[in-house]
């Protein structure tokens, strides 16, 4: 039976719904434990599970669905092109508590669309019309698509948007880059707003959500059911609570230099494995911190000294000569840097 009371809940809540975006490696079952604790998002997706003819589930990803940390609904998400496979592993995951399965038709990483799979699905309209029908039979709970606006050209998005209206799908979340664009400025939310007027489902709004007051904009603008945000929760965790803050009508309320120095060292213990040297403890921790030290010093100075630090304490010690104080911050990007950094 498609629906449930848990994903009807979801989608009838008041004001945006919110969901923590897909990021490999970076928005794992640790990050979601973390990124909870600052308020956390209404609905999860799990890193996605790469699907091949003799791929089995990912056990670290399955652990997000099996010991969610949140208590909110989480929709697992697929990526691949092999048709029996997709369906063999749709079914094996409702077999878990989740609320939507996903289909992944966005990612940009070359290793990725190379194979045809993520954002390269996007070349092959009638291979995603063909994965579309097979999943959408395979699958009795809600069936949702994350895309982006086409793989190098958005003048054929329209044409994109016909192929998923073919198909009863229960959410698209859109990106409003192409494949070939990455993460450059210039996310087209023009396009997200024909997505929203031209589908039958909710649609989500997905790129460059940095700060509340921006995010409602893009909200109201896009006429959307709701954000989806990446980047943007991981350099600044509390943004889902400020968003509800300012939805409410209230001042959102900004973290001071300390707690955004705590969260950095939170991130030590939270999203490294035990069992990693300290040197790759540090570097799991720097690929957080590259999304954060955009919205630190105009200047890229705390870029500049965290890239270079090769231990735990070097890396508290740069944190802390741009955080050890009480004043607030926005963690708002700032643009040449973020431009910069992809």
């Amino acid at each position: 039976m498609r629906g449930g009371e848990a994903w009807a809940r979801l989608l009838a809540q008041p004001g945006p719904v919110l969901a923590l975006a897909p990021m490999q490696d970076v928005t794992d079952w640790a990050f979601w434990n973390l990124v909870h604790q600052y308020g956390g998002a209404d609905v999860y997706y799990t890193e996605f599970f790469r699907v091949t003819p003799d791929s089995r589930l990912d056990r670290e990803i399955l652990r997000s669905i099996t010991h969610n940390p949140t208590g909110r609904p989480v929709i697992a998400q697929l990526i691949g092109n092999d048709i029996p496979a997709m369906v063999r592993t749709a079914k094996e995951l409702q077999n878990h508590p989740i609320v939507a399965i996903d289909l992944n038709l966005g990612c940009p990483a070359p290793v990725v669309f190379k194979k045809c799979a993520g954002g390269g699905l996007l070349r092959e309209p009638e291979r995603v019309h063909a994965i579309l029908g097979a999943l959408r039979d395979a699958i009795e709970i809600p069936f949702t698509v994350k895309t982006r606006i086409g793989f190098d050209d958005p003048q054929h998005f329209d044409k994109i948007l016909e192929i998923f209206a073919r198909h009863p799908i229960d959410l698209l979340a859109v990106h409003g880059r192409t494949v070939a664009d990455r993460y450059r400025p210039g996310v087209r939310y023009d396009l997200i707003r024909t997505a929203a007027e031209a589908m039958s489902c909710p649609v989500l709004a997905n790129g460059d959500v940095t700060s509340p007051a921006g995010a409602l904009e893009i909200w109201k603008d896009t006429a959307t059911r709701g954000l989806m945000i990446g980047r943007g929760a991981v350099r600044n965790p509390w943004l889902f609570q400020q968003i509800r803050q300012a939805f409410a009508g209230e001042t959102p309320t900004l973290p001071p230099g300390r707690e955004v120095l705590r969260y950095i060292e939170s991130l030590f213990d939270t999203v490294t494995d035990p069992d990693y040297t300290e040197l790759e403890r540090v570097h799991r921790v720097k690929k957080h911190l590259n999304f954060l030290g955009t919205g630190i010093d105009a200047e890229g100075l705390f870029l500049h000294q965290m890239r270079r630090t090769t231990s735990r304490a070097e890396l508290s010690r740069v944190a802390a000569d741009f955080l050890d104080h009480d004043q607030p911050v926005a963690l708002e990007p700032v643009a040449a840097l973020e431009a910069a950094r992809t």
